[in-house]
């Protein structure tokens, strides 16, 4: 009775979820109607972040644009809050310009020697009518002299502008390269917390598994708070804003150096840990768990405190996954089996992993 009733309950959390994401999708539809905005992906991205993604500037920064917004205001603002879509889309013009600057620089290189090729037949032609006609007089050979030296002159100007042209053309190469590397920096950071985001912490373990041996003594880690979506009903967003900050410092200075943690979801987070065996996986998240329990209060809307955070966590390991997303696929596994019994807030991949064979923390 105990399994049908656990069973019940995931099956009512998963029809709530997906309700309420049928919900966002209608109010984020809705809105970009009204307000005439083209439907484009990084603008359903950019309305969802402002309508449901807890960011109050974002949504006044939106509300201010008015009625039919212009694409261009409309990806300021995204570039702006570093949206993902927005920073793509930057990326992509940024190097975009680069290859334009190597283009015009390619073409300066090719005048330069063109000219210089010129300069050379030019000097060859007179060396020869010089040997070639020993009697010509003084008067010949002083105005093929002043032609030389007018035509070394505009060499040497064409070789001073040249310079400058590729001097100036490296140093704005240099600057767009710097941009690109932060909108893609941008693409990969979470903008509330500063941890890295979903789609970074893929990267992360695609690298991992991009050998041709795979993985082994990794620990993939699922951090879920219990019932977030209430935490910001009753206290509101800012609340849950600045939870969700203070949350990730806690992980962020409870993890080694090498370790990673990173924000996937609104209130879902991320690690992968090195040098661990299958006894420890259960210790660390034993001592991520302790590690809220014993460092995070939060201050509400009205300034009072609010403690007892509930956390459900799930791991797995890397010599059970033969690639990235059937890793990350057992883990949510356990989490969502840590949902279902918050007596039991921590489990493993597979069941029986889920009660920790040792103490061992890495």
């Amino acid at each position: 009775m105990q399994n049908d009733a656990s069973t019940a309950q995931q099956r009512h959390q998963q029809n709530a979820r997906i309700a309420a994401g049928h919900d966002q999708l209608q109010k984020v539809a809705g809105y970009m109607a009204k307000h005439m905005i083209g439907g484009l992906p990084r603008n359903y991205e950019l309305v969802h972040e402002a309508l449901n993604g807890h960011h109050p500037a974002l949504a006044r920064g939106l509300a201010a644009l008015g009625q039919r917004p212009s694409q261009h205001d409309l990806d300021q603002l995204g570039l702006k809050h570093r949206l993902l879509g927005h920073c793509g889309i930057a990326e992509e013009r940024l190097q975009a310009d680069a290859t334009g600057l190597l283009d015009k620089l390619g073409e300066h290189v090719s005048l330069g020697i063109l000219h210089k090729q010129t300069f050379a037949r030019a000097l060859e032609t007179i060396l020869k009518s010089i040997r070639e006609d020993e009697g010509r007089g003084v008067g010949d050979l002083i105005a093929e002299l002043d032609f030389l030296n007018g035509a070394t002159s505009d060499l040497l100007h064409s070789e001073t502008e040249l310079g400058l042209k590729l001097k100036t053309g490296l140093q704005q190469i240099e600057t767009a390269k710097r941009a690109v590397e932060t909108a893609k920096a941008a693409t990969e950071k979470d903008r509330l917390t500063g941890l890295p985001n979903r789609l970074a912490f893929i990267k992360r373990l695609e690298d991992l598994y991009g050998h041709d041996v795979p993985p082994t003594g990794h620990a993939l880690l699922l951090v879920d708070i219990d019932d977030f979506r209430s935490i910001n009903h009753q206290y509101g967003e800012e609340a849950g804003n600045r939870l969700l900050q203070r949350l990730a410092t806690i992980f962020r200075k409870t993890i080694k150096k090498n370790d990673v943690v990173a924000r996937i979801d609104g209130d879902d987070f991320a690690f992968l840990f090195s040098d661990v065996a299958a006894e420890d996986a259960h210790a660390i998240a034993d001592r991520l768990h302790a590690a809220v329990e014993n460092n995070l209060v939060f201050a509400t809307e009205h300034g009072s405190t609010h403690g007892g955070l509930g956390l459900s966590i799930g791991f797995a390991l890397t010599h059970d996954a033969d690639e990235p997303m059937q890793l990350l696929a057992h883990a949510e596994a356990a989490l969502n089996t840590a949902r279902a019994n918050p007596r039991a807030p921590i489990a493993g991949y597979p069941p029986e992993r889920s009660r920790p064979a040792g103490r061992h923390v890495a």
